[in-house]
């Protein structure tokens, strides 16, 4: 499935653009030049080498920390537009602000009751449906070289001791997992939704503060040249994908509903969520949906026609409706972007795969505007 470009700048009309870019071009070739014709310091480089190691330990070992604020950077982005909108309207920031933030938190709130029931039904029914699983695929199993290997592990699985797996559900590792993180989320919560209220009603106060402190006026213009581009197209492309998402949710909750697929509402929030994540959101939200399908219905052909429509809208997503919005001028590098995802899902989980996109393009943007890091802001692009 084609996937999104992350667009993370828009200047002009298409001739500009391309101008731009040749130029940026030339001038990162040439400081790339220049730095392979210096020597190289071996001292120099390794403690640019334990410098980065520091910072990485350190972006992992205060995650706790780091993670609410990120979030809440990203979430004033997405909705600092708004904000502003209704600032035009002769509303307050803190009015305007407070109203948001509100009207998220129900929203939030209602999404978590509507989606509680059938998600610890379908987790309750997981062991069950595992066998169920397997036993459905026998048929398709058989076709594969390795048909006696498949077939033990089936009846493995079909023979299990019942008084094992009751050990088995006592245990409840998500539970207790569950209940030793919870205050730990909660004050992590708590702080996320103070720190996003103060930065949507003071959000030109940082830039403010920081034009008088830097000394010279070359140094304020890049300073808010940076500022304001991360902050322009960060928010852009957040609100765009959004939107996107939210529509991509929709059409396939609403076709899958009407297909029979019991919980409708869940799978289209499963696939507006799982499509923040370029390229694996898209593959897990498939496999999941294979596999409810099959869990739901009898005939194996039947159950397949529900991930083929998830593909078939996601193809039109990531083909046609995503790139004809954003443009395909000044995208990410697909390689990249893996490694982006790998990197900050082993840093911090699940939220750094969504926040990986938006962190490497805000860090896009900030290489492109320091002229000693322009070559690794072509390479990123």
């Amino acid at each position: 499935m084609a996937l999104p470009p992350v667009k993370v700048e828009s200047r002009g009309d298409v001739s500009d653009d391309e101008n731009q870019a040749g130029k940026v071009t030339s001038r990162a070739r040439l400081r790339t030049a220049e730095l392979l014709q210096k020597p190289f310091d071996v001292r120099s480089i390794a403690l640019t080498g334990l410098f980065i190691l520091a910072v990485f330990y350190s972006i992992y070992f205060m995650r706790s920390i780091l993670l609410p604020i990120v979030l809440a950077l990203m979430l004033s982005y997405l909705l600092r537009p708004i904000v502003r909108g209704l600032a035009k309207l002769k509303i307050p920031l803190a009015v305007s602000a407070a109203v948001i933030l509100i009207d998220l938190l129900v929203l939030v709130a209602y999404g978590i009751s509507a989606l509680a029931t059938p998600t610890v039904a379908w987790l309750q029914k997981a062991p069950a449906g595992l066998a169920e699983l397997q036993h459905k695929l026998r048929p398709v199993k058989k076709s594969v070289a390795q048909v006696t290997q498949a077939t033990s592990e089936i009846e493995k699985l079909a023979t299990t001791d019942a008084e094992a797996k009751a050990v088995e559900v006592k245990r409840h590792p998500i539970t207790e997992t569950f209940f030793t993180r919870t205050p730990e989320f909660i004050a992590s919560a708590v702080f996320l939704v103070i720190l996003l209220y103060f930065l949507l009603v003071y959000d030109q106060v940082f830039i403010a503060k920081l034009v008088k402190l830097l000394p010279t006026l070359s140094d304020k213009k890049v300073a808010v040249g940076i500022a304001q581009d991360i902050e322009s197209q960060v928010s852009r492309y957040l609100f765009t994908i959004t939107t996107i998402n939210a529509c991509l949710g929709l059409a396939v909750g609403t076709a899958v509903g009407l297909l029979g697929l019991r919980n409708p509402l869940m799978w289209g929030v499963m696939v507006a969520l799982l499509n923040f994540v370029p390229y694996l959101g898209a593959l897990t939200g498939i496999i999941c949906m294979t596999i409810g399908a099959v869990l739901s219905f009898d005939s194996l052909g039947y159950a397949l026609i529900f991930p083929a429509v998830y593909l078939a809208f996601g193809t039109l997503e990531g083909s046609f409706i995503t790139p004809w919005i954003m443009g395909r001028s000044l995208t990410l590098n697909p390689v990249i972007i893996l490694l982006s995802l790998t990197f900050w899902g082993w840093m911090w989980g699940i939220v750094g795969i969504i926040l990986a996109v938006p962190i490497l393009a805000a860090f896009k943007i900030f290489c492109a505007h320091i002229k000693p890091l322009e070559p690794l802001a072509e390479f990123i692009s």
